[in-house]
């Protein structure tokens, strides 16, 4: 076969491969592996447990085509270099890979190139210095994969015999199911208590400011309900507000470290409302490359990553911008930041390629959500750079009586990293107070009594789950946002108002793994595990003995629970009154992969379905009933909608709630804001009825 003068360089997906074939001259060609071509088939374990616990490998469906023209592309070139991502994964693809092009043609030259940023100066430093396949981040790579068929194949037979057909359980989303749900039991098991505060509107001239109370009787206030409230304003009436003391304090603000894939998931969460999926899915179109003008160019550096560390050229790179741009603000020497001792430090932090790359300089050649993103890292990787921010903060204590109240008022008095901060900063809003001088007396406005309760633990959210796993040591960088999301596939958990809610199937699966498989939900032993991978990758621990310590006892376990847990089949299913438009026999409300569903009780002979009735349908002379329905088209969120569509269009996004409207019949729905929290609404538009759920505390 006739060679072409290239070396063939195999990356993962075509927009890196787009981006490289820019940067490299004549002599090289560029082809995408489309991910993992060769692995573990789905159909069976696949693992020879009898035999050192290996893997039996095969060519992934659908794949076959790609591999075939990269064997011929190799066998053109000769040289081939092996550039999927630096990490586990990218590590198994270029080995698979390799022994692939070496089965068909072992006469072929293949070597692995690594590299953090997609730049030019970046690909052509990595081509010049090819390194091999990394064996020992393939086999720590392959005792996960091993671990996670061991634990999945075996678990979900046992669940399809014990509740239903057709679900799953993973090692380390189970251990996340885990802590959504123990979190949803503290919230059930909560009980909220009243409290209440006090504010005092006082005056001096013509400026009006709050002050609150702090101390009343030289301890802490404890209020606990209306009538103590109104005891305590009694006791206040007509006493004189005095100023006893003035302090003021400056406080030094540290800019934050660059992103890590945890810092930079919970962030997204929190300022744009990414999901972590969402985050990890833009990330990777930034670090792949993004047509700046005439050019492709990869902005950002590898998006999974546990470390705060950066390189001495992108040090150089940002201080040079500093310099040019923020003279005042530049410290003297670089901030360094401390590298967590669970990280891996394989990567550096989560930076832009060039500093010079501001976020509305490339504005034009992004879409909004990688502009919003991108806004976050550079933002975050420049201020980490930047001088401190300074605050000064007044605080003026008022005696009345018994009680002392006290107001503040907090301004910045040098910005330093903020200046660069517009996504990531904060808006502040600074109180204007007068000057006062001790002894000086002030006019009392009013008082401002105001009820609370307490709030229970908050449910977990995207940016909190991905938090608490690496606080605990559970997953990796490149497994939280795939946790939370196999949560969702396998309908254990719900997102609802950002929240991560646990459904019954999901209270049941956990249920049933911490009192079957206790250590598979445990934490530490979890944890455990994510280090004796990391060992393996650093030759410390052999595979094999990991996978075999870990695989025996919970046979043996397995073996047990199969013959003596008792079968909770249909212990979900519920009988209704609404009968079968096709066969007229009562139909049954069941469980299924999402979520609660219609099903005829003549299955199988009757296979009918339908959506679950939520409420009446509120048109007038409507006889429908109202249910979950997805958009056709897209990928739009739920909304609800009457069954006699077309002839009735009635639709809500609002989920509707079995409760109806006491003033006007119409159905009640649970809306969140800010500054209710969750409450019920009635759907109607002339009806005006709010059900706040702190009312419900109060009257309960």
């Amino acid at each position: 076969m006739k060679k072409d003068p290239s070396t063939l360089l195999i990356v993962e997906s075509p927009a890196k491969a787009n981006t490289i074939e820019r940067y490299l001259g004549d002599g090289y060609s560029v082809a995408a592996s489309m991910g993992h071509l060769i692995d573990l088939p789905k159909s069976r374990l696949a693992i020879d447990v009898e035999n050192g616990f290996e893997p039996e490998y095969i060519t992934v469906r659908g794949k076959a085509g790609i591999l075939k023209e990269l064997q011929k592309k190799a066998d053109r070139a000769g040289h081939i270099l092996l550039a999927s991502d630096n990490d586990r994964e990218g590590e198994a693809i270029s080995y698979h890979i390799k022994n692939a092009l070496l089965n068909k043609n072992s006469n072929l030259k293949i070597e692995r190139i690594v590299f953090n940023e997609i730049t030019p100066s970046a690909i052509k430093e990595a081509v010049k210095n090819p390194t091999d396949v990394d064996i020992s981040k393939v086999n720590s790579q392959k005792a996960r994969r091993v671990l996670d068929r061991l634990v999945g194949y075996n678990l979900s037979p046992l669940l399809w015999k014990k509740v239903k057909n057709g679900l799953s359980a993973g090692r380390v989303q189970s251990v996340a199911l885990r802590l959504i749900c123990e979190r949803e039991i503290e919230l059930d098991n909560f009980i909220p208590e009243e409290y209440w505060t006090l504010d005092a509107e006082l005056k001096k001239e013509q400026k009006r400011f709050k002050s609150q109370l702090v101390e009343y009787k030289g301890g802490k206030p404890s209020i606990k309900n209306r009538e103590e409230m109104e005891q305590l304003m009694d006791s206040l009436g007509g006493k004189t507000f005095q100023v006893k003391d003035i302090k003021e304090t400056e406080k030094t603000l540290k800019p934050k470290p660059p992103f890590t894939t945890s810092t930079l998931q919970q962030t997204a969460a929190n300022r744009l409302g990414f999901t972590s999926r969402k985050t990890m899915q833009i990330a990777q179109q930034l670090y792949e490359g993004v047509n700046i003008g005439t050019s492709r160019t990869g902005l950002i550096t590898y998006m999974r990553t546990d470390s705060v560390r950066i390189s001495e050229h992108a040090l150089s790179d940002v201080r040079e911008f500093l310099k040019k741009y923020y003279p005042d603000d530049l410290p003297d020497k670089p901030n360094l930041y401390t590298v967590g001792k669970a990280a891996q430090d394989a990567h550096e932090a989560i930076r832009p390629t060039y500093t010079e790359y501001t976020p509305d300089s490339i504005a034009q050649y992004l879409t909004r959500d990688q502009y919003r993103l991108y806004s976050l890292i550079w933002e975050r990787f420049v201020s980490s750079q930047m001088k401190n921010a300074k605050t000064r903060t007044v605080s003026v204590d008022f005696q009345a009586g018994d009680a002392l109240f006290r107001a503040t008022a907090t301004k910045v008095v040098y910005k330093g990293f903020q200046k660069v901060l517009h996504i990531l900063g904060t808006e502040e809003k600074s109180k204007e107070m007068p000057r006062f001088e001790e002894g000086e007396k002030v006019e009392l406005i009013r008082f401002i009594p105001e009820q609370h309760f307490t709030a229970g633990p908050p449910r977990y959210t995207d940016a909190s789950i991905v938090k608490a796993l690496e606080e605990k040591g559970i997953g990796r960088p490149s497994t939280y946002a795939p946790i939370i999301t196999v949560l969702l596939d396998r309908y254990y958990v719900v997102r609802k108002n950002k929240q991560l809610i646990p459904t019954p199937l999901g209270r049941i699966i956990y249920e049933i793994l911490i009192t079957s498989f206790p250590e598979i939900l445990d934490i530490n032993f979890t944890a455990e595990m994510e280090t004796k991978l990391d060992k393996v990758e650093e030759e410390r621990e052999d595979w094999v003995n990991i996978v075999r310590e870990f695989y025996n006892p919970f046979k043996r376990r397995l073996d047990y629970v199969m013959n003596t847990l008792e079968s909770i089949k249909g212990v979900l299913d519920e009988e209704t009154d609404i009968l079968c438009d096709k066969c007229g026999k009562p139909m049954v409300k069941k469980l299924g992969r999402f979520g609660f569903f219609l099903a005829c009780s003549g299955f199988p002979e009757c296979k009918n379905t339908k959506p679950v009735p939520l409420a009446d349908c509120p048109r007038e002379g409507c006889d429908g009933k109202i249910v979950a329905r997805k958009r056709q088209r897209g990928r739009g969120k739920e909304f609800y909608g009457c069954t006699n569509y077309p002839e009735c269009d009635f639709i809500t996004h609002y989920r509707p709630l079995s409760s109806k409207c006491p003033e006007c019949g119409w159905f009640l729905v649970e809306k969140t804001d800010k500054k209710r929290g969750d409450y019920k609404a009635c759907i109607n538009p002339q009806c005006n009825f709010i059900h706040v759920q702190e009312e419900e505390r109060a009257n309960a």
